[in-house]
């Protein structure tokens, strides 16, 4: 599964499933966690898993539940028994035993789905990024998130006014880059919260793709051309891509070799293989 755009829907909001759909992105979250009221989790519970019965298109379709440890974690369960989305987002997810956990409670509900998890937003989360390789667990990937962590030890923020990010959560966010690449898993950048910026954006998903995240995830409709533009290779990568693999297919027993005057060896290959294989 290699999506390139993950857009949340509030999973209350059962009107915006369709037009969510039909906005390009590779898939959706239906959200049962931060974007429901308390008050509300029963109907979207009802809304989600109706959705997920029916037929569906060409998008994903993944589900945030609510953390293991809240008391609605296992109403969430149990209104997604015997389905199979797409994949189970896990909130304030603490490294392989978190995803063990959950992964049993998804066998003993009949869930079929691997496990997307939010592995940064807790102190303790940071310290398990490394479990996460050989956990034993079907991911679906694994993202991070720069909102829940800094309210978690007082934070003021975790931005600076240019919206870069502190080092603190520039850290997180490296962090997770390895443990997704570690764990060979898709690694899935996390959200720009301002969705009218979109030349923001465009340097915020420069920068991630350049980086090595495969995706990311989106919160507006809005945001998903641009996300989608810069996780997909284009045509000139694609080609000087296709000439690394056919030089070395060509010079099997070369370690280094010459293409437009620059040096390439076995990294670049390996790199040219994973963009042809995302292509």
């Amino acid at each position: 599964m290699n999506w390139r755009s993950l857009l949340f829907v509030p999973g209350d909001r059962p009107d915006r499933f369709a037009k969510a759909a039909a906005s390009g992105a590779d898939a959706l979250i239906l959200d049962l966690e931060d974007a429901v009221a308390a008050s509300a989790k029963a109907m979207a519970r009802a809304a989600v898993a109706e959705y997920l019965k029916a037929p569906r298109g060409t998008s994903g379709v993944l589900v945030r539940i609510n953390p293991l440890g809240s008391s609605f974690c296992a109403d969430d369960l149990a209104a997604l028994h015997g389905l199979a989305p797409d994949g189970i987002v896990l909130p304030k997810a603490e490294g392989a035993p978190s995803v063990r956990a959950l992964a049993a409670r998804l066998a003993a509900s009949a869930i079929a789905a691997p496990i997307l998890p939010i592995a940064t937003e807790t102190p303790a989360a940071i310290f398990a990024l490394g479990s996460y390789a050989g956990c034993d667990v079907p991911l679906a990937g694994l993202t991070w998130g720069a909102e829940d962590l800094p309210a978690a030890i007082g934070a003021a923020a975790s931005r600076e006014d240019d919206g870069s990010f502190t080092p603190p959560y520039e850290m997180a966010r490296a962090l997770a880059l390895f443990a997704a690449h570690a764990s060979g898993v898709p690694a899935i950048e996390t959200v720009y919260p301002d969705f009218r910026d979109l030349e923001g954006l465009g340097r915020f998903t420069h920068r991630a793709a350049r980086d090595g995240f495969t995706g990311m995830m989106a919160i507006h409709p809005a945001q998903i051309a641009t996300i989608n533009a810069a996780f997909t290779p284009t045509a000139a990568q694609i080609a000087f891509a296709r000439r690394v693999v056919a030089a070395f297919e060509d010079a099997p027993d070369a370690g280094v070799l010459q293409i437009d005057g620059k040096m390439i060896d076995a990294p670049h290959l390996l790199q040219a293989r994973r963009l042809l294989a995302r292509s």
